[in-house]
């Protein structure tokens, strides 16, 4: 009989066609899917040609999401995505995503059914991780291990040792899946789960929608989680069937499985909160950081750029207009989100409260362009990573929050609260 083993473990045994695995140990699996963007595509293509094959092992099982630099701003980010889009077609590559089809990379799979519970995805995006909220084990690699995957469908991995998060409770209002993640990185550090799987459980993690479970999962990698794995129950079925484009299989953890260790956490302790400069973990709530002025608030990415986000900042910014002071940039993550945010009236209210809104792009989430800060300049972001000149200028601050308290500061011309708003 096999020993016991957590989701994290199931997933990587069934792919190396394994009974069981440990931790520590090395294995091969075949892959389910393989990621790459407008950044990371060109080179796994160029590791890929070293190879020496003509095709790639499987069409179907590849996705390339040019979202980074597209619209392409300039004439170097036209070049790398022509360099995508040209081995796209030579392939023929079925999860292609061209302007006007595509959104940011881990917003857009999800919604679009490529990925699904008990997948073993790679990607050449740390982000992606955020496909563990389905149950899937997802994870970031560099752009040649995404190369050998397009070529042979496999890659190796080190089994990793496991996390427990058990969020038990009720949040109180106002505190989304933004603040959970945020207020664990805050706990562990950075690199407090430095190559280990991250499972979520717990009530709390149960009455989260998919949209703010995938917050979560997302930003496992900023505490140096390998995976972010949340367990399949209805609001994940519900989410998946009719979507996925594939049959799914879920994997649970034994009851008796074994994890490095378990956080317990009281949901009634956590609070909205912000991570300052220039770490994730950085945390304090909001409550203490209402003096701290800005330049600029960003609504959007791959962390907080879904419908219910959409929705969250409307709420706030629904009648008020911003700062004057400050500007407001909205970007909703996929085309699907922009169209539900105009059928909801949401863009109505974007452009009321004088916000700028765009096209779906990671845009000014890792200084790209839609948004790059001056010297000296400070930003309130839904974005994941606030690290020195992230977002532009070496001595510009970002702030990460989430989308009802990145609107709330957009309005007040400082960091706040909803509540604070007259």
């Amino acid at each position: 009989m096999a020993r016991p083993m957590n989701m994290a473990e199931k997933i990587l045994a069934a792919h190396a066609g394994l009974d069981e695995v440990v931790p520590g140990q090395l294995i091969e699996c075949d892959l389910d899917l393989i990621l790459s963007n407008d950044v990371t595509a060109p080179i796994a293509i160029k590791e890929f040609r070293k190879i020496g094959l003509d095709k790639v092992f499987d069409p179907t099982k590849i996705a390339l999401v040019p979202d980074h630099y597209v619209p392409a701003k300039d004439i170097k980010s036209a070049e790398q995505a022509k360099i995508v889009r040209d081995f796209a077609y030579e392939q023929g590559i079925t999860h292609y995503y061209e302007v006007g089809c595509m959104g940011v990379e881990h917003a857009l799979l999800p919604e679009q059914g490529v990925v699904g519970a008990g997948d073993l995805i790679i990607g050449s995006d740390s982000h992606t991780c955020t496909y563990g909220a389905l149950g899937a084990f997802s994870t970031g690699v560099g752009s040649t291990d995404a190369g050998v995957g397009y070529a042979t469908g496999r890659a190796w991995f080190k089994v990793p040792e496991s996390l427990l998060f058990r969020i038990e409770g009720e949040l109180r209002p106002g505190v989304s899946g933004k603040d959970v993640i945020l207020h664990i990185i805050g706990l562990i550090g950075v690199d407090g789960a430095l190559y280990k799987a991250m499972e979520f459980t717990g009530s709390a993690i149960r009455s989260m929608s998919m949209d703010s479970r995938m917050a979560i999962s997302n930003m496992a990698i900023e505490a140096g989680g390998k995976a972010g794995l949340i367990e399949v129950d209805d609001i994940t079925r519900a989410y998946m069937d009719g979507r996925v484009e594939r049959p799914y299989t879920e994997y649970h953890s034994d009851p008796d499985a074994r994890y490095e260790r378990v956080y317990e956490i009281d949901a009634a302790d956590i609070e909205p909160t912000v991570a300052w400069p220039h770490l994730p973990s950085n945390t304090h709530p909001v409550s203490e950081s209402r003096h701290i002025a800005i330049d600029q608030a960003v609504i959007g990415s791959c962390t907080n750029g879904r419908i219910e986000d959409m929705r969250a900042a409307a709420e706030v910014l629904r009648g008020r207009t911003v700062a004057p002071n400050v500007r407001c940039i909205v970007i909703p993550a996929t085309q699907q989100v922009y169209r539900q945010c105009m059928e909801e009236g949401l863009m109505g209210v974007f452009l009321d409260a004088n916000c700028a809104v765009s096209t779906p792009t990671c845009g000014p989430c890792l200084g790209g362009y839609m948004g790059i800060l001056a010297a000296g300049e400070r930003a309130i972001a839904t974005t994941n990573r606030n690290f020195v000149g992230r977002m532009g200028h070496p001595t510009s601050e970002v702030y990460l929050a989430s989308p009802a308290v990145a609107a709330a500061s957009a309005v007040l011309g400082r960091i706040g609260l909803p509540e604070d708003i007259d």
